[in-house]
C-alpha cells in the first residue's frame, strides 16, 4: 500500500487492526495534540479516518466542520472517480453514492454547550470499500465504494484527497463566513423537500439555517434542529 502524504498544516497517524481512528483522535485531542492531526485506518474493506480541529469560535459555529468535510469528501471522490458517479450528503452525516448510503461522517467535541468555544472537535469518516455481503439485494439502500464503479480509486489517494479538499473548504469557510460552503452543500444535499424524521419530530426537510441547523416543517410549526444534536460522546 502506498504511503499517505498530507497537505501542509496536517500530519498523519496510522492505526491498524480493530483500532478506531475516530476514538484515537478523540483521545489524542483530550491529551492536547495539535490541530491538523489525521488519524486513519486503511483496512482492505474499509477506509476510516478522523481530523482533529482546535476551534476558535463557539461550538454552534464550529459544527460547520461536519458539512464542510462532507463537501470535501464529495470533491475528493469527484476528482478520482468516473464522472458518472454521483455523491450526495445527508444532513446527519451519511454519504450517498449513486443514491444508496455508503458510509458516513461523524463528530465529537470537548463540550456540548453551543455557546462555548470547545477545546477540540473531531470529524470522522467511515467508508466501506467492499460490501459486507455478496448478496446486496438484501440491503438495496446500502452500498460500498467499489460496488459503484470506483474500483480504481485507491484508499490512500482518496484519504489524501479528502484531507486536501477539506482543508480548501475550511479556508473558504474562514474567508467568507460559510457562504460558499452553504451554497456548495445545498447543491449536494439529499432529502431537501422530503418527509423525514429526527428523534420524536417528523415533517418536511425545508433546508438549513446559517449554522447548518435542520429546518423541519411539521404542520403549522417549523422546528430548528441544531447540528450539535449529532455530537457523539467521546
Amino acid at each position: 500500500m502506498s504511503e499517505v502524504a498530507f497537505p501542509p498544516l496536517m500530519h498523519g497517524h496510522q492505526v491498524s487492526g480493530s483500532e478506531d481512528p475516530f476514538d484515537t483522535a478523540c483521545k489524542k485531542a483530550i491529551l492536547g495534540c495539535d490541530a491538523g492531526l489525521v488519524t486513519y485506518n486503511l483496512a482492505p474493506d474499509t477506509l476510516r479516518a478522523a481530523l482533529v480541529f482546535a476551534p476558535e469560535v463557539p461550538l454552534r459555529e464550529a459544527m460547520a466542520m461536519l458539512p464542510t468535510c462532507g463537501v470535501g469528501f464529495q470533491n475528493a471522490l469527484g476528482a478520482l472517480a468516473p464522472p458518472e458517479v454521483a455523491v450526495q450528503l445527508e444532513w446527519q452525516g451519511q454519504i450517498r453514492i449513486n443514491g444508496a448510503r455508503c458510509g458516513a461522517l461523524r463528530v465529537a467535541a470537548s463540550s456540548t454547550d453551543p455557546d462555548t468555544v470547545p477545546d477540540w472537535l473531531v470529524i470522522g469518516l467511515d467508508l466501506p470499500l467492499w460490501p459486507a455481503s455478496e448478496d446486496s439485494g438484501n440491503t438495496p439502500d446500502e452500498t460500498a465504494l467499489y460496488a459503484e464503479g470506483c474500483a480504481d480509486v485507491e484508499a490512500p489517494a482518496l484519504l489524501e484527497s479528502w484531507a486536501r479538499h477539506s482543508l480548501h473548504w475550511i479556508s473558504r469557510w474562514e474567508e467568507d463566513g460559510g457562504h460558499s460552503v452553504h451554497s456548495e452543500w445545498r447543491g449536494l444535499a439529499h432529502g431537501i423537500g422530503e418527509n423525514t424524521k429526527r428523534g420524536d419530530l417528523s415533517g418536511t426537510f425545508l433546508g438549513i439555517d446559517e449554522d447548518f441547523g435542520m429546518l423541519l416543517r411539521a404542520e403549522d410549526t417549523t422546528h430548528l434542529i441544531p447540528l450539535t444534536s449529532l455530537l457523539e460522546t467521546s
